[in-house]
């Protein structure tokens, strides 16, 4: 590969970014309330031109009034922000993934770690479990800890199965330990039977009245676990050709893998504990992308990283559009997406075979 070559070139940075922002104001512009594109432009620019108006003279800022500024700036664009950086979030750690365990078919949903988060976080919801130093933090502190555990636990049991950790044999392992975990959610919830649809509505995975606090602890999350996946794309590269040759290149094997698996537990588990559980995003995206980028990671994880916003974007959109005025909820829409590329990518994979 020639220098230079395995990064993204800037025209394709620039495209990527054009159209996270047109489908970032398609979404934000389309509901159950259409808001035209020069009302949506002209309210968030007086939006951001008050807000540094009031931090250059240290006074509360006067925000726009009326009912289509607050449908705007107070439902619409948090909502908005947090689907794209949960989505963003979510494909990273398929790709990251992917690559660690060189399978086409490795995700939070098929691992069943997805399913392992959200048992934490339903146990913080049923039980009021919080932390003294995080008291705000225990639902998604416990997600987070559930999430790399359950990931520790499938890997563990599928080596023991299979050394060659074959796709069968994880997917196997994911699908019974998720069916474990759906039960042990089952007997938590009849513990909390006052919490019961809080915890429904939150298991079939939806962003709606997320706020601009959840956006910035998404984004910090991905910006901290994400910024240590980027770090080690290379390493992602050398793990393609096997572990034994990536030790001969300098790999050190052992602690690259812990790094991403921390990674990777610590995305799913903050989106987890903040939008439920939505599924197959890490699945569909760096998949679909692979085909665009090829399998170079130094590529494909900025790919999936702007692949994935866009994704759940879009989801989410239908999701509030498809039966307006009902509303759908974003993980029933990914869910049905998802399942249907699982099924063509398992069956092309067996093909192959």
């Amino acid at each position: 590969m020639k220098p230079g070559k395995e990064h993204f070139s800037a025209p394709l940075y620039l495209l990527f970014t054009l159209v996270s922002i047109g489908i970032f104001c398609l979404c934000v512009c389309t509901g159950s309330v259409q808001i035209p594109p020069k009302d949506t432009i002209r309210l968030i620019w007086d939006a951001v031109c008050a807000q540094i108006h009031g931090f250059i003279s240290h006074t509360r800022p006067v925000l726009p009034s009326g009912t289509t500024a607050s449908i705007l700036l107070s439902v619409r664009i948090p909502r908005v922000l947090c689907t794209a950086l949960t989505g963003a979030s979510l494909s990273l750690a398929g790709a990251a993934m992917q690559g660690l365990l060189k399978n086409p078919l490795a995700d939070g949903s098929t691992l069943g770690v997805s399913s392992g988060a959200a048992l934490g976080a339903v146990c913080a919801i049923a039980f009021g479990i919080t932390f003294p130093a995080l008291p705000f933090a225990g639902t998604m502190v416990t997600a987070v800890i559930f999430a790399f555990l359950s990931l520790l636990i499938i890997l563990g049991l599928s080596y023991k199965l299979d050394y060659s950790l074959s796709t069968n044999t994880i997917i196997l392992i994911g699908v019974i330990f998720s069916m474990i975990t759906s039960s042990l959610m089952s007997i938590v919830i009849t513990f909390a039977a006052d919490r019961v649809q809080h915890i429904t509505f939150w298991t079939m995975g939806s962003l709606q009245g997320s706020g601009y606090p959840d956006a910035l602890v998404l984004l910090f999350s991905l910006v901290f676990f994400g910024g240590a996946i980027f770090l080690h794309g290379r390493e992602l590269n050398a793990f393609a050709v096997g572990e034994e040759n990536a030790r001969h290149i300098g790999v050190n094997v052992r602690r690259v893998r812990l790094i991403i698996l921390i990674a990777v537990s610590g995305l799913i588990g903050v989106c987890v504990s903040i939008g439920g559980n939505i599924g197959f995003v890490g699945l569909v995206t760096p998949h679909m992308l692979r085909m665009l980028t090829g399998p170079n990671h130094r590529r494909l994880l900025p790919a999936s990283l702007f692949g994935g916003a866009c994704f759940l974007m879009l989801a989410d959109l239908a999701a509030r559009t498809m039966l307006s005025p009902r509303e759908l909820n974003v993980g029933i829409v990914t869910s049905l997406t998802g399942a249907i590329v699982f099924i063509l990518i398992f069956c092309h994979t067996r093909r192959g075979k």
